[in-house]
Order: structure tokens, then sequence, then C-alpha cells
């Protein structure tokens, strides 16, 4: 904010660290603790310390800016929530553990806020009566809670984190589509405002529901989403929401299938070796319980089966792997040696489009120490369904073009999703349309990650020395270092102040009994874009101004630092 005071290290709450946190895994975690950022309260909760405080509410201003700048409206809604809104939508069993229910005195149940499409929708129903009373874009920039089973990463994943969400509301789906573009496009100027490097990517819409969906991911070694990249054409998705179409082939050269011994081959990796063929040949068919029931999920040997998938498939149906015991009592479950033909109507079986209608593979014979080969897909079994359900790796063909895919890691800074009428159905939002019947309402859901935001920053701009903020984000526009003196003190201080008078946001370190080396340490640690240090030439009225990110350096007087730092 131009013309605020002097922000002056000597009164500063921020103590920096030489070494990282013993529990920090992530370059932003051990960076935002050592220079002040922010401190751990609990596992996986965090307190913003004031620098970091004035990062994230940059942060928040930029995303404030661009949602009113397409007409959205702000409001601030409790985190504390009733249960029944959540029931109504089946949210309030979906969400499973990662949900935070408490029950207040007179044992009333409620939850803090994981995400507001629920309350939303009500509040719509509440003040909108009429189709003129619509379209809407409403938003918030709320604290969330989700109780994360392993907390790491600092900010990047923990319990509670603050989050911008928006909802549209519509009558018509061109509507909807058309509040879905403006959001994409708002994101992209944040984005390109906070000075991240970020993907568009399609997405699965998982617990939200509805229909498109895509991410806006930060590549960072610290993610935890993996994307795929195509770098032949514009295709980017995140894998999870990587799908193949089914190309059935031509098996009637196949011989009959034939029952082979495979003594102690109860993996791919003992059968491949003892039959001499490669992995691909055979096919793994993994048992999973889903509410409790035994689905077996075929796929190539040489492929490993995305569980993400496989839940995002059956959900909101709790799904878990099998255990030793599910095989007592089911002669028809031969562990290690299952095979897709001959399991009856006991066990569903999916598989992936790799398994496509003719395919030939080496599987199972559902008999101890037996394996069967020539065993085709169509004519020896059938397949209950398709679902993309394997892990992509790197090379596979982009489903576009067919080039090799690239993947990497990214941090999901945001998310928008067409949720359709799930949550208005759910609720029974519905407004008179033209005609004066009831019309039932279309939606948006949209989120973007504001505390995470700075995580990613802070992953993609650091560097060896510390912290190295984009300016529109930095806690300071200059940081003025006094290297100890007082004469250099003095200095210090007068062109802070001449600095602030002139509009800019100002640090110094006028902190006394404090070495020129450790401020100096301090100051590329912090990651202020531009340092001005009064030194050796203090008395001569020179400073010394470096670029904290080029590293470059110049000599110059007080009105030229001033000038050069306000052009």
């Amino acid at each position: 904010m131009a013309n605020a005071p002097v922000q002056r290290m000597s009164q500063l709450m921020a103590k920096t660290l030489r070494d990282d946190p013993a529990d920090a895994e992530v370059l932003s975690h051990k960076l935002l603790v050592r220079a002040g950022y922010v401190r751990r309260t609990a596992a996986g909760i965090w307190s913003w310390l004031p620098l970091g405080k004035k990062v994230l509410a940059n942060v928040e201003r930029i995303v404030r800016e661009e949602m009113d700048a397409i007409g959205a409206q702000e409001v601030s809604l409790p985190a504390l929530l009733p249960r029944e809104p959540y029931e109504a939508t089946g949210r309030w069993d979906e969400y499973g553990a990662e949900l935070f229910r408490l029950q207040d005195r007179r044992g009333g149940d409620y939850l803090l806020g994981p995400t507001h499409e629920e309350i939303f929708t009500l509040i719509v129903k509440d003040q909108a009566s009429s189709y003129k009373d619509l379209p809407v874009i409403l938003y918030q920039i709320q604290t969330k809670f989700r109780d994360e089973a392993r907390p790491r990463a600092g900010i990047l994943r923990g319990r509670e984190f603050l989050m911008k969400d928006s909802y549209s509301f519509d009558t018509e789906d061109e509507g909807l589509a058309q509040a879905y573009a403006l959001h994409r496009q708002a994101y992209q100027k944040v984005f390109e405002r906070l000075g991240l490097d970020y993907r568009i990517c399609a997405a699965t819409a998982g617990a939200m529901g509805g229909s498109k969906s895509e991410e806006f991911l930060a590549p960072a070694g610290a993610g935890e989403d993996t994307f795929a990249d195509c770098p032949n054409c514009d295709f980017a998705a995140n894998t999870e929401a990587i799908t193949y179409g089914l190309k059935p082939v031509d098996a009637d050269g196949v011989p009959a299938l034939e029952e082979i011994p495979t003594p102690d081959t109860p993996t791919i990796e003992t059968l491949a070796a003892h039959l001499g063929v490669p992995a691909s040949a055979t096919l793994k068919n993994l048992l999973v319980k889903v509410d409790g029931e035994i689905v077996a999920v075929g796929v190539p040997g040489d492929r490993e089966v995305d569980l993400g998938k496989v839940e995002a498939h059956f959900a909101p149906a709790a799904v878990e792997l099998v255990t030793a015991e599910d095989f007592v009592g089911r002669p028809d479950l031969v562990r290690g040696y299952v095979g897709p033909q001959g399991l009856g109507e006991k066990v569903t079986y999916i598989a992936d489009p790799r398994v496509a209608p003719g395919t030939s593979w080496i599987t199972g014979a559902n008999k101890e120490g037996t394996h069967a080969k020539n065993v085709v897909a169509g004519r020896d079994f059938q397949v209950g369904g398709y679902v993309d359900v394997v892990v992509v790796q790197e090379g596979d063909p982009c489903p576009q073009c067919g080039t090799g895919l690239h993947l990497d890691r990214a941090i999901e800074i945001g998310h928008i999703f067409q949720l359709g009428r799930k949550y208005a159905d759910a609720l029974k939002l519905d407004v008179l349309g033209q005609n004066g019947k009831p019309v039932r309402v279309t939606m948006g859901s949209y989120g973007i990650g504001v505390s995470r935001a700075v995580a990613a920053l802070a992953e993609q701009t650091a560097d060896d020395k510390g912290l190295c903020w984009p300016a529109e984000v930095a806690p300071a526009d200059v940081h003025v270092v006094a290297a100890g003196k007082a004469l250099q003190t003095e200095l210090a201080l007068e062109v802070s102040e001449k600095l602030r008078a002139a509009g800019l946001r100002v640090l110094v370190d006028d902190r006394p009994g404090v070495s020129p080396g450790v401020k100096f340490t301090d100051s590329e640690l912090m990651g202020v874009p531009k340092i001005l240090v009064a030194g050796r030439r203090s008395a001569e009225g020179v400073l010394e101004l470096k670029d904290r990110r080029t590293g470059e350096r110049e000599e110059l007087t007080v009105d030229e630092a001033i000038a050069r730092l306000t052009a």
C-alpha cells in the first residue's frame, strides 16, 4: 500500500533461522520458515507472521481484483456449518474421514467447511426468486478445513488453508458455459500477475461432481499432482483424467485357450521369467473391494493400476484392496493365479481399454500353480466395463495426436468445474422462468488455492540463497540494509522515509548489533526484489542497489536510487 509506514526490522516480529526445520521436506517449507514468514502451530496448521501475511494479502488482492473485474460479488460465509445441507447432497458421508465433524452442546451436528457449494446454493435460493435475479457470480476468500491423514510439505498440504471459492448461477447451460469461460480468463490473469508458471489441464470432477473440469497446475518438484504435456499439440491433462478409446482387434487366428503348469509363479515377474515372455504379454488381475464386494481389475502385466482412477470410477463407494482374509471361503479366487475366465457372477470384472476385445493374454487359470495362454477378451471372458485405470507412463501416446507424452509434477493452484444441477437438484434451487414456470438453476464452482499459491511461488522462484518474490506479491518493494555503523543506519533510515514518501513499500534492516554479513544473508533469504545497501560509501551519500533475482549491482546517489526505484 502506498505511503504505508516503513517497516523496521528492529521492531519486526520475524526471526530468521540459519538451519532448515527438521521436519521440512520441500523447498517452500524450509524457506518460508527460515525467512520468518510462517510458523508451525500443530500438524498441518500454520500461523502467518507479518511478512507472510503481507505476501498472502497481496495474493488475495490480485485474486479479488480479477474476480471483481468479471462482475463477481464478494460475500463472507461461516466456516462452521450445519449438517443438514451436506446430508441432502450426500457429502456428509462421501467426504469420509477428511471432514471435520463436531457437535454443539445441544448435540447438534456441524462441520468445518471443506468447500461451500451447499451454502452458496441456499443463499441464492433465499435471495433469487426469478430469472431476472440471474445470472450471478458470488465469491469469498475464506479458510477451509480438511482432516488430512498425513499433513506435510508445510502450507502445501495442511488441515486448514485459505481458498477463494466462487459459484455461478444461471438458468441455462449457455450461461454456465459463459461463466466458466469468464473464470478461465480471470484465472489466467491472476496467475500471470502472480508471476506463476502454470498449465491448464483437463481434470476429473472427483467428489465435486459435474461435467467439464480443468485444473491450473504450477510445475514444481514438490507437487503432488502428475500431469501429462504433449510436445506436439496443445493437449495437457492430469494423468487421472487421460482416457483412451477402445480398439478391438481380430482374434480369428488365436488358438484355443490352453492351461499350462506354472509352479511358484504368483507374480507377474516370476511368471514372465518362467515362460520367457515380456510382462506386456500377461494379464494382471487386481482384486479390490467396492463397498465390501470384490471387483477384479484387468490391466496388461507391465502396467500398474491407478487406484485413484478406480476410486473415481466407483465414487462415492469406498474402494480398498483385498487382504488375505478375503480369500478365506472363496475357492473361486486362487491367490496369485486369478484369471478373468470363469470368475462367474460373484465377481464384477472391469478392464483397461488396452484389454480390448480380441486381445490375447497369458493369465491365471484360477488353479494353484497354473496359468492359461491364448485367453482372448470377448471370447474366453467378458469385460463388465472398460475404464482407464492404468498409471500413465512417460512416452504413452497423446490421445489427440499420438506423440509420446511428457510427464511432470505440479502443484494444483486452481480448479474450475461446470457443476450443472447436482446441488440445485439436491437442494431444490428453482426460480420462475420467463413463462412463469419453475426453472432449475445450473451452477459452476471455481476455486483458487490462495495459500497454496504462496507456496507454489516460493517453489518456482527461489534460488540457492533463499526466496525471490515477484514484485507484485513481495512483502516490500525494496529492502534497505544498514551495514552497521551509526552513519550507515542514519542514511538507511533517511532514504527509507524518502522512498516511502515516493509511494514505495519499504523494509529497512536497522537492527543494532547484527553483523553486515548476517543482514546481507537475511536480505537474500527474505527475497524482496530490490536490495538497497547503505555501506562503505555512506559518508559520500552513495548506496549500492542490488537486483535480488539477477544479482546485478550498481552504485547510486540517494536521488539516483530513488529515481531508479520509482521509475
